[in-house]
């Protein structure tokens, strides 16, 4: 079985905890850390980290 794409996205999101329960108060915090977890899952793809 192969999973969708968005599904595999959202596992991947749902391993920062902090994403997966909103701990920030402020949108722009919340959004900086969202964006920060998408570089991260974005350079261990390309293979850039270990």
């Amino acid at each position: 079985a192969r999973r969708w794409v968005v599904e595999r996205t959202h596992s991947w999101i749902n391993r920062f905890r902090r994403l997966l329960i909103r701990w920030e108060k402020k949108v722009e915090n919340y959004l900086a850390m969202l964006h920060l977890a998408c570089a991260w899952m974005t350079f261990r793809a390309a293979g850039l980290f270990g």
